[in-house]
């Protein structure tokens, strides 16, 4: 380990020079292979605090796949059922080990976006995680530690050339925090606020139910947020993250957009998708492509005559919109975690037909009565947590 490492370029190949490094001591960071650009260690050492945060907070080994300084998933090592081991094409792997699942989660929840991931594991990558991680297009890991054959899995990608860094677990960053915009320093302490179950307790619904095992998903959903681009907003299922929305402007549009990508997953756990006959030698990509297209209302795209030939054995039906929203509507107890209040109940509207039953967010909003009124209307259990999780 050194002071600094430099980098071929910045986060665009005109911004030169460009390193990384450290005033006091010796950077946490050891280069196992690869050569690691500004934006992979970006996702890096964020993706590296995530899933060291819920490793703290739930007791489990925890994967991310990050990209472009949010996260795409994030899961907690719960073991798959075999629909989700289809869904997240590794049924045909006889071994998977909890690092194994959490990473096949945190892949699987949003496919198109984990699309040329860097990857953070909470624990050591063992021969399991690393066979998942071999045959998708990745950009690269960090990870305390690698079992030796892990190590020599992962350096055969990319030619060679696949980003691994190993982390010192121990590492505790200072206290206060700066970076600079257009030649001007900022400050401010860094981040440390932990999130648990003390969060969750002040339930304002009528309904005040919140099981132990939501409580957990509720803080997998903050968790991810306290990493993720502003505004944010992230549902949880079953121990993983199934929807993220960041970056947006709007606070609905993060709604509408992360519950989205909930539905996706979830109507890819529909006998349509399922039953879906792929050519034998179709890319994964272009598999992954083809489901998106075909439950979207481009799904022409993937169905007209001269087209689905090249990537269906046979022509799948129309997987029409009353059929969609029959099986949307059998996908409950979703847990929903906001990074800022929710200023009008047109979020729990959206929410809510995503199946969410649960709900953590700062409030403080001068619209909190009607935020809860609708939470009423459904059922639906809402903690405010008083805090902002606000991430630049």
């Amino acid at each position: 380990m050194s002071k600094e490492l430099k980098l071929k370029y910045g986060c665009n190949p005109n911004q030169k020079p460009s390193r990384i490094y450290i005033e006091d001591g010796k950077l946490p960071i050891e280069v196992l292979n690869g050569n690691p650009g500004y934006i992979n260690l970006l996702d890096a050492f964020n993706g590296w605090q995530l899933v060291k945060e819920l490793k703290a907070s739930t007791g489990m080994c925890a994967a991310t796949s990050f990209k472009h300084v949010s996260p795409a998933g994030a899961a907690v090592g719960e073991p798959l059922t075999d629909t989700l081991k289809k869904v997240y094409f590794v049924d045909d792997l006889e071994e998977l080990s909890p690092m194994a699942c959490a990473y096949a989660r945190a892949r699987g929840a949003d496919r198109m976006s984990s699309y040329g991931d860097f990857i953070a594991l909470s624990d050591i990558c063992d021969v399991s995680t690393a066979k998942i991680i071999q045959r998708e297009v990745s950009d690269g890991i960090i990870a305390p530690d690698y079992t030796d054959e892990a190590l020599e899995i992962l350096k055969s990608k990319r030619r060679g050339t696949y980003n691994i860094i190993k982390i010192d677990e121990e590492y505790v960053p200072q206290p206060i925090e700066k970076k600079q915009v257009f030649g001007i320093t900022f400050e401010q302490g860094r981040n440390d606020l932990k999130i648990d179950d003390a969060m969750l307790e002040n339930i304002i619904t009528e309904n005040k139910n919140i099981e132990d095992e939501k409580k957990r998903d509720l803080i997998i959903s903050l968790i991810t947020l306290k990493y993720t681009q502003s505004n944010s907003v992230c549902y949880v299922k079953n121990g993983q993250a199934i929807g993220i929305g960041a970056g947006q402007q709007s606070r609905i549009h993060c709604t509408r957009l992360a519950g989205n990508k909930a539905d996706i997953w979830w109507l890819r756990q529909s006998e349509q998708v399922l039953n879906l006959k792929f050519i034998d030698d179709i890319r994964r990509a272009d598999r992954d492509n083809a489901i998106d297209i075909y439950i979207s209302d481009e799904y022409m795209d993937v169905l007209t005559d001269g087209v689905w030939q090249g990537i269906f054995k046979e022509k799948p039906m129309v997987f029409t919109k009353e059929m969609q929203r029959a099986w949307l509507d059998k996908n409950t107890g979703v847990c929903l975690g906001s990074d800022a209040f929710f200023p009008f109940g047109d979020n729990i509207e959206r929410a809510y037909k995503s199946g969410v039953s649960y709900i953590a967010q700062p409030g403080g909003s001068i619209r909190d009565d009607n935020v809860i009124d609708v939470c009423n209307k459904y059922n639906i259990a809402m903690a405010f947590t008083g805090i902002r999780l606000f991430h630049h």
